[in-house]
């Protein structure tokens, strides 16, 4: 068989990967031009295709895309055509998931403002220096600065999207001993932490239910600009909106309006529906509000070996014939 990398990989890595084909050929295309010529008869493709490429081929059997989000890979021709399609979802799910627990913790006890603080050289307990308790009287009534601190075993973590990532946010929560509940309109398979997903039609309740709604779907022509302002209205006041699956499903106007007027008590960012976010957007200066990162939260130093391995292994199971790994659905782009 044949099997086409493009863009082109590092000279070790095709080795691998030419070690593992063994008879069969690789062709590790240097340039489109190359690409185009080789595709043509080949069994297999790994990169990023397009409609030039796969119009040029004529007996392609399998595509592996090199990043687990696909709204910017598939195509219609694409998702029409019979050959596989494999994605790399999986290998940031950890990752992701504590980048996200890290918001949780940092807005139930305000992390994000005492660094703000820290950085001025300010000491401002969140909720007043008049609330401290002293040395000889104790904790004996709740106080202000205990009304800005929470406790998470209190709170209940709503995970919109049950892939890989948002069981793993789960897993988070639960470990904290949060209540997790978890919403999906196609995964409903239970879990220890989430063992009865809730379905599409109790959306309005779930939103209810969360202190923390953490997004981590995919985007999809469903999911698509799906948290606009009349469903954030849905949620709590004291209710903290977590984005680190795909930013074009959080409309930001909407989001800049529910936290203007109060509607939620804040939101954490780490994808957008334009990135890099413009200097001037108002997010910039919501600071005691808003955790805003710059759509960091699936790097980490693991990332390139479990990647490395993952293609050899999906290689391996296509040149013998054996079931693949992260098998999509074209048309929901997942």
């Amino acid at each position: 068989m044949k099997i086409v990398l493009f863009p082109p990989v590092e000279e070790s890595r095709a080795l691998k990967f030419n070690a593992i084909a063994g008879p069969h050929e690789v062709v590790n295309a240097s340039s489109l031009i190359e690409a185009k010529k080789a595709i043509v008869d080949a069994d297999g493709f790994i990169g990023k295709i397009t409609p030039e490429l796969l119009g040029n081929s004529t007996k392609l059997k399998w595509v592996q895309s090199m990043t687990a989000s696909l709204e910017h890979y598939v195509f219609p021709e694409l998702i029409n055509h019979p050959s596989v399609l494999t994605n790399m979802r999986g290998i940031f799910s950890d990752v992701v998931a504590d980048h996200a627990m890290g918001m949780v913790l940092s807005f139930s006890r305000n992390l994000h403002r005492y660094a703000l603080l820290q950085a001025q050289s300010r000491w401002a307990p969140v909720g007043g220096e008049k609330g401290r308790v002293d040395f000889a009287s104790g904790p004996g009534v709740t106080n202000s600065i205990d009304l800005k601190h929470q406790v998470l075993s209190e709170k209940t973590l709503g995970v919109f999207g049950l892939g890989g990532i948002g069981k793993e946010i789960a897993k988070r929560g639960a470990a904290f001993n949060m209540r997790c509940i978890g919403l999906d309109p196609f995964c409903l398979e239970p879990s220890k932490e989430i063992p009865q997903p809730w379905p599409m039609e109790r959306l309005e309740e779930f939103l209810k239910s969360s202190d923390y709604v953490v997004i981590a779907a995919p985007h999809t022509p469903l999911t698509e600009k799906f948290f606009n302002l009349d469903l954030i209205k849905k949620m709590n006041p004291d209710a903290f909106l977590i984005n680190i699956g795909r930013g074009a499903i959080v409309v930001l106007d909407d989001l800049v309006k529910a936290l203007d007027q109060g509607l939620i008590a804040g939101a954490g960012l780490d994808v957008f529906e334009i990135e890099p976010l413009p200097e001037n957007h108002p997010l910039w200066k919501m600071s005691d509000k808003v955790i805003l990162t710059p759509h960091v939260a699936g790097y980490a130093p693991p990332i390139a070996s479990r990647h490395l391995a993952f293609l050899m292994d999906n290689l391996n199971r296509f040149l013998n014939h054996l079931p693949m790994m992260n098998g999509v659905d074209k048309s929901r782009w997942f």
